[in-house]
């Protein structure tokens, strides 16, 4: 299934009756069962239904970041954000392609 980011703000947290899915670069994950994390109120709620690609490569909770941009991120942002998708990978089922 293939998700633009129209469709994929349906999938942050807000409607508690649908999971919660976020890009991490072209794949979307299903994080519902992080709600502690990514749902209403958590820490991460920002990036629920949306694609925190370049959010998570700068470490970075600002609103401008939570994009799929990797233009000009450094080589140890990109590394950071590897780490990142291998741990979505691990925990957390993909449902998804993120398309522009």
């Amino acid at each position: 299934m293939e998700f633009t980011a129209d469709q994929l703000k349906q999938y942050d947290g807000s409607d508690p009756s649908k999971p919660i899915y976020m890009a991490v670069k072209e794949r979307v994950f299903d994080v519902t069962n992080g709600r502690s994390f990514y749902g209403p109120g958590g820490p991460y709620v920002m990036f629920a239904g949306n694609n925190a690609t370049r959010a998570l490569a700068k470490m970075s909770k600002n609103e401008e970041d939570i994009c799929a941009s990797l233009d000009g991120l450094s080589e140890k942002e990109i590394g950071v954000l590897n780490d990142w998708e291998k741990k979505f990978e691990a925990k957390y089922p993909v449902v998804g392609r993120f398309v522009s």
